[in-house]
């Protein structure tokens, strides 16, 4: 693996849409994987805008997720609920590194999944809804200003997800890039996860996985041919 296959993914992906808020999800496929980009950050290849998240879904959930993360229905929850951080650890690693900057013990509290019942009824007590609110609004704004991102249309599940799917070696391919780095002023360099502080990427899976292999780049050379077409 090479520094060359992050520059060359980067380079393919030009062609393609950025999808900047606001926008209409309706436009949006019900399957693919979507690269995001973080305003003043860039890749090292070339100094275009650098990718800082891949991501994809289950299903036919490619719509929801984007919405999942950029919340453009509103949120509305109170301490027997979760907060909108418990469906997108996207949004739950922003909201981490937003509190750890604040020098916040609330991380802890944060950090627990309230999806389940059993943590509703144990940690319930312990939340405090004013400040998941506050980093909610503050993490929602930082995504339709900042945030914009790019997809290629990808049906298959299989070829999406998990160890063999395309996602794990597109995230290995940005992660071992010895060039890209994230800039002084990143949000993540804030992030309590080692993780994401070394990688500049707000990702803590798949960041060991093997990069793309000459497959791979055939099938996205593919895909983004059909996704431009679309």
């Amino acid at each position: 693996m090479t520094t060359k296959d992050c520059a060359l993914l980067h380079k393919v992906l030009e062609p393609l849409p950025v999808i900047r808020y606001p926008f209409e999800l309706e436009t949006l496929p019900m399957n693919g994987i979507y690269f995001f980009y973080e305003e003043g950050e860039t890749n090292a290849h070339d100094g275009t805008p650098g990718i800082v998240r891949v991501g994809t879904h289950k299903r036919d959930n490619f719509r929801s997720r984007i919405n999942d993360h950029y919340l453009l229905d509103g949120m509305d929850f109170d301490k027997n609920s979760p907060a909108p951080k418990d469906r997108s650890i996207f949004r739950k690693n922003i909201g981490r590194a937003l509190l750890n900057k604040m020098n916040s013990d609330y991380i802890s509290i944060w950090d627990i999944d309230f999806t389940l019942k059993t943590n509703r009824q144990r940690y319930g007590r312990k939340r405090d809804i004013n400040l998941e609110i506050q980093i909610e609004k503050e993490i929602t704004r930082i995504l339709k200003k900042k945030f914009s991102f790019r997809y290629i249309q990808i049906d298959s599940q299989k070829q999406r997800m998990g160890k063999q799917g395309l996602e794990s070696r597109l995230i290995g391919t940005l992660s071992h890039c010895k060039l890209c780095e994230p800039s002084k002023n990143w949000l993540g360099r804030s992030s309590p996860k080692k993780q994401i502080r070394d990688s500049g990427l707000w990702l803590i899976q798949h960041l060991n996985s093997e990069g793309l292999d000459s497959d791979d780049k055939n099938l996205i050379g593919r895909l983004i041919r059909s996704s431009i077409r679309a």
